[in-house]
């Protein structure tokens, strides 16, 4: 016997495997020990005040705020005395439309009234025999974003234009063009 206790004390309990088991060997009885004393566990327990309807965080009274309930789309506004979104649009398409067969300046400076400045200079170097279209199909068709920013499908021959127009300073101005082929 002493020669195992001697063992015990000298070898096994200096190396860090014996440290590993005593350490493991008391948590294990902490546990077991306040497992003991604590009793049998309740499955009823947990929230003593337990709610017995749903929490609602939404004023009752403020109506409906979801999603599907979103006002319609913004109306754009006109100013008077000025082209409509739809005019606008109208008006660039038609003049865009010239390009072919019209000098470059010509062509510009038939865009520039309808055009925002950023739009002016992107179209600084564009060639107008390169518009892809020749006439209009069908009506301009409009999709309000805001009250001074509207988005113009013009139906042509060969494609579709679109154009981005922004409310100004009251005028009505084409600030994006871009084509999409059928």
């Amino acid at each position: 016997m002493r020669r195992a206790l001697e063992f015990l004390f000298t070898r096994v309990l200096r190396s860090r495997l014996g440290i590993a088991l005593v350490i493991a060997a008391l948590v294990f009885g902490v546990i077991g020990a306040a497992r003991l004393v604590s009793g049998p566990i309740d499955p009823a327990a947990g929230l003593s005040n337990r709610p017995r309807e749903p929490i609602s965080t939404v004023d009752p009274e403020a109506g409906n705020d979801g999603v599907l309930s979103s006002p319609g789309a913004p109306t754009p506004k006109t100013f008077p005395g000025e082209l409509s979104p739809e005019q606008a649009a109208g008006r660039f398409t038609t003049a865009w439309l010239s390009g072919p067969g019209s000098s470059a300046d010509n062509w510009q400076g038939s865009l520039r009234p309808l055009s925002t400045p950023a739009l002016i200079e992107k179209l600084a170097g564009a060639d107008p025999q390169s518009v892809p279209a020749r006439k209009v199909t069908g009506q301009v068709a409009l999709r309000a974003r805001t009250e001074s920013f509207v988005e113009a499908l013009i139906p042509l021959d060969t494609g579709q234009l679109r154009l981005e127009l922004v409310a100004s300073d009251g005028r009505w101005l084409v600030d994006s063009v871009d084509w999409d082929r059928p």
